[in-house]
């Protein structure tokens, strides 16, 4: 592990599901509490300033956006979102087509060590060109959505998370709790990983990543 500490910048946008993006910060936050030297540094990231809301009204202040926003060594793009009855798109489908979004992705994508998504956020990375020719997973209710995006992705159905070198996509809602763990476990060590699961409670033992 390099000696100075891991930039994890966790990417919020109106509607995001909370436990996406609250579960991988949790857990980087806890690895950080159990060790004399935190490892990680968890940060929520924004496109602009200001407040977030994201589902049920649960109200996030970002601590950057990308005009200030620091080197980062990992990124994690949660999900949540949907259709409106008038087929309008928000949370995660209005921000796969957000061009700012994109243009930041792929600018990172060329300089961190891991992007990994949680649910639908992979249909963001997919959009962005980032699951090109790879192996990838998301929320069930988004398989068909992810696979119709085409480019040569490779849909995985029924697994919490699929490794695909720099990227790693998780399925849905806690299962980027899953993905946090064992990102952290192949980071610092499976010891490590495991004593934050038990920190939290959380069952979860390294698992081989698909």
């Amino acid at each position: 592990m390099k000696n100075e500490q891991i930039t994890v910048g966790i990417f919020v946008f109106n509607d995001v599901e909370v436990l996406d993006f609250a579960g991988p910060f949790e857990v980087f936050s806890v690895a950080d509490r159990l060790r004399e030297k935190p490892p990680f540094l968890p940060i929520l990231i924004s496109e602009k300033p200001g407040l977030i809301r994201g589902r049920g009204n649960f109200l996030v202040q970002p601590n950057f956006h990308f005009s200030n926003c620091p080197q980062l060594d990992m990124v994690v793009i949660p999900g949540g979102g949907g259709y409106a009855a008038d087929g309008t798109g928000y949370g995660t489908r209005l921000e796969q087509s957000n061009p700012m979004l994109r243009t930041w992705l792929i600018s990172q994508e060329k300089v961190v060590q891991r992007i990994m998504s949680v649910c639908s956020g992979a249909l963001i990375l997919a959009h962005a060109g980032l699951l090109d020719g790879q192996r990838a997973t998301t929320h069930h209710g988004a398989y068909a959505e992810l696979r119709a995006v085409g480019r040569g992705i490779t849909v995985v159905e029924g697994v919490k998370h699929v490794d695909a070198g720099k990227v790693v996509s998780s399925g849905g809602i806690s299962a980027g709790i899953d993905m946090s763990l064992t990102v952290v476990s192949q980071t610092i060590g499976s010891k490590a990983a495991q004593e934050t699961a038990d920190y939290m409670e959380y069952d979860w033992s390294a698992p081989v990543l698909s």
